[in-house]
């Protein structure tokens, strides 16, 4: 178990480092149809559906490769 967390800090600080130098890599994500974005004068409310399920779909096919 200790190695899984080594391994996630590790993953953690290379998607840290790599968003921190690259900004903009991800502009796409909460602007996909199907993201709702409700606006009034004094509340915002974002559900970002899509881009959950995209996200929960490549992170479902990336850990079934690691386990094989």
């Amino acid at each position: 178990m200790a190695r899984w967390f080594i391994v996630a800090g590790i993953i953690l600080i290379v998607v840290g480092a790599i968003l921190h130098f690259t900004p903009g890599i991800l502009n796409w994500f909460g602007k996909l149809p199907g993201d709702i974005n409700i606006r009034s004068e004094n509340s915002r409310v974002f559900i970002p559906i899509t881009s959950m399920i995209i996200i929960s779909v490549v992170l479902t096919i990336v850990l079934n490769l690691f386990n094989r």
